[in-house]
């Protein structure tokens, strides 16, 4: 009889070990958590909520799980206030426990997510917000873009505008922050090296929206052209103001393309004409485009725009991850493996990623027709970052 109790109990200990183990290995497959950390009010709230729709698509697509992988969200609108990012990036790791970090538009507050992201171990996919820092000094593997460095557009324009519409002289315009800096710099890159040259940099501190003045210099400067970078209701307002002002049929205005992106509805007429550049427009002729659009509006009854397609490739980019770890997001050396080198069949085109895990993309020509981003041809094909600073290997 006492043989067979302790058999019994060891019989018992084996199945409640092997049940503890399945239940581990369970726990490690079963769901993702991940911190959706994005504007959901403010001058950007329409960018997040794209961006957040577009993810939410790929997942839906994929019946709800990644590789057998559920995934659970947790949404924390971070106002566009860099100085509220550590302690919003420190709730979403500590407090609810994610384990991916998605965010954000701002630039100022991804960075603040790249230090929390970097401190504590978490992976983090920018599907937006374009800070050369984030993918040059403090790159990291653990570190992913889904969308662009404010460089890369800010460049191809400055090239279309000296090598095909033949300005010599620009003056740029901008939010006074790292988004508007970089883009600039990227536009002045592009455009001395076509033989142009920038003659004055405007600015405004963000979010202002008060144009009237610089618009005054920019008519007494008399440049070939202008280059700007703003985006939400800034955009609205500046390319407003500029054709009030009597300067869109005078001086050509040009921007990185989310000056147009969602904003097109409210510029109405005064948009027309104007060429930008972005690794992505409304009519391109691609298979995975078409279907991306109209299962867009299906689900969410309007089109979709360069911020949704961000999101949807931000989770596209966990999918690779998962599918190389076979499901088992704590194996977190597979999933970089995974994300770093899987080459994806984007909305936009085709996409890889840069040893610095930035977007290597095509950037395209769009003019506004219609009412839409036109596809005019591509501006620069396959265009990394220069990833200055970046020591990832």
């Amino acid at each position: 009889m006492r043989r067979i109790t302790q058999q019994a109990l060891s019989l018992l200990g084996s199945i409640s070990l092997a049940l503890s183990a399945h239940g581990i290995a369970q726990a490690a497959q079963d769901s993702v958590k991940v911190g959706m950390m994005l504007p959901y009010s403010g001058t950007y709230a329409d960018l997040g909520n794209n961006i957040d729709q577009g993810f939410q698509l790929y997942i839906d697509e994929q019946g709800g799980t990644l590789d057998g992988v559920k995934i659970e969200y947790v949404r924390l609108d971070d106002e566009s206030n860099p100085s509220k990012g550590p302690e919003n990036a420190n709730r979403l790791v500590n407090r609810d426990k994610v384990d991916v970090m998605v965010g954000t538009v701002h630039s100022g507050v991804a960075m603040a997510m790249a230090k929390v992201a970097n401190d504590t171990d978490t992976l983090l996919i920018i599907p937006n917000a374009g800070a050369m820092a984030i993918t040059g000094p403090l790159c990291s593997n653990n570190i992913f873009r889904s969308s662009f460095s404010n460089w890369q557009p800010g460049y191809a324009m400055g090239k279309v505008a000296a090598d095909k519409f033949g300005h010599k002289t620009a003056v740029t315009v901008t939010w006074k922050y790292a988004a508007g800096d970089e883009s600039v710099q990227g536009f002045t890159e592009g455009f001395e090296e076509g033989g142009g040259k920038v003659v004055r940099n405007l600015t405004v501190p963000f979010p202002d929206v008060e144009f009237q003045a610089l618009l005054t210099e920019i008519a007494s400067l008399k440049p070939d052209a202008v280059y700007t970078f703003f985006a939400g209701g800034g955009a609205v307002k500046f390319v407003l103001d500029y054709a009030a002002a009597g300067l869109k049929d005078n001086i050509s205005l040009y921007g990185a393309g989310f000056i147009t992106d969602g904003t097109l509805q409210a510029q109405g007429k005064a948009a027309e004409g104007l060429y930008t550049t972005l690794h992505y427009a409304d009519d391109l002729d691609l298979a995975k485009d078409k279907s991306f659009r109209e299962a867009y509006e299906k689900k969410f009854n309007r089109a979709p725009d360069v911020y949704s397609v961000q999101g949807y490739d931000a989770a596209q980019m966990l999918h690779a991850g998962l599918k190389e770890a076979k499901g088992d997001f704590s194996n977190r050396d597979a999933v970089v493996k995974g994300m770093s080198s899987a080459t994806y069949d984007s909305p936009r085109g085709k996409l890889t990623l840069s040893p610095s895990h930035n977007p290597v993309h095509d950037l395209y020509l769009r003019k506004v027709e219609n009412g839409i981003n036109a596809y005019q041809g591509v501006a620069v094909a396959q265009l990394g970052d220069p990833a200055r600073g970046c020591r990832l290997k």
